[in-house]
């Protein structure tokens, strides 16, 4: 049976217009396929062209060159630009330029006023996507007494009353908290594991990419590398040639084996803590 595709993005480019921004090709002939249902996470720098390609998938921008599908829908086609955007939801990195209601409640309302959905119709949608993130009890609340991590579980509830088949997290926990990080990302796995909803998480902390199914590097507008968070992690001299972080486990691992300490291959801290315990046993 033939996986269904979230996003498909053939032989895709991205130029800015020089003359107004100074700024040359960001994406170089992307050719990616999305399956729904799976947790993808994007790493790179910053320039590497990961959030241009999530601003490509929404329809914010439209590519140079090449195609961008959507849930079937081409995102040049004005005539599809809604569904295009109510099939694909995004999450971006200050939680405070996403905040435009008095209320919580008022604020997940406020997409669903812009798609039209049926007044009658909405009140349960803002309950159960509340309900999602478990901020229902924060309904009545004013959204700027709220912590950072609370706001962008209320973007994403905004995000969910809206149907969406995708979800686009855009540097969503760059400017938070290690418990708002916790809390962001922990919401992201279980709407993956108990809804079957398609995530992309576009990051740069390499930590947060561990649980994904597939990790996806960018590097100067191209696919650098591609694969399992495993197979990805284990090319630690790559992703270091370009400067790139791996984690912690994989880090310490790597610096271990240049002094001539083996060890099995770990990608999380208990695997190292686990590994380090076998080498001091047998010392």
């Amino acid at each position: 049976m033939k996986q269904e595709m979230a996003v498909e993005a053939i032989g895709v480019s991205f130029l800015y217009e020089e003359d107004r921004t100074g700024r040359g090709k960001v994406l170089d002939q992307i050719n990616l396929s999305i399956q729904q249902g799976t947790f993808v996470s994007i790493i790179g720098h910053n320039g590497s062209g990961k959030s241009t390609l999530a601003k490509l998938m929404n329809a914010l921008l439209l590519p140079s060159d090449g195609t961008i599908i959507v849930s079937g829908f081409d995102t040049r086609d004005e005539q599809v630009l809604w569904e295009v955007r109510r099939q694909i939801g995004m999450v971006f990195q200050n939680p405070d330029n996403q905040i435009v209601g008095v209320t919580v409640e008022d604020d997940v309302a406020f997409g669903l006023e812009n798609l039209g959905v049926a007044p009658d119709e909405m009140p349960n949608r803002i309950k159960h996507a509340l309900e999602s993130v478990q901020m229902d009890q924060f309904a009545d609340r004013q959204p700027h007494h709220l912590s950072g991590g609370q706001k962008q579980r209320i973007a994403i509830a905004g995000i969910i009353a809206m149907r969406p088949s995708v979800i686009v997290l855009d540097e969503a926990t760059a400017m938070l908290d290690p418990r708002g990080k916790q809390e962001v990302m922990s919401l992201a796995h279980r709407l993956h594991q108990e809804h079957g909803i398609t995530i992309l998480h576009i990051t740069h902390f390499p930590e947060e990419t561990l649980q994904s199914d597939r990790v996806i590097v960018m590097n100067e507008g191209k696919v650098y590398l591609d694969g399992t968070p495993r197979t990805v992690y284990e090319d630690v001299d790559r992703l270091l040639a370009i400067g790139l972080d791996v984690p912690l486990a994989v880090r310490l691992r790597h610096q271990l084996k240049k002094q001539g300490i083996a060890m099995n291959p770990v990608f999380h801290r208990e695997e190292l803590v686990s590994e380090l315990c076998k080498l001091l046993s047998k010392t």
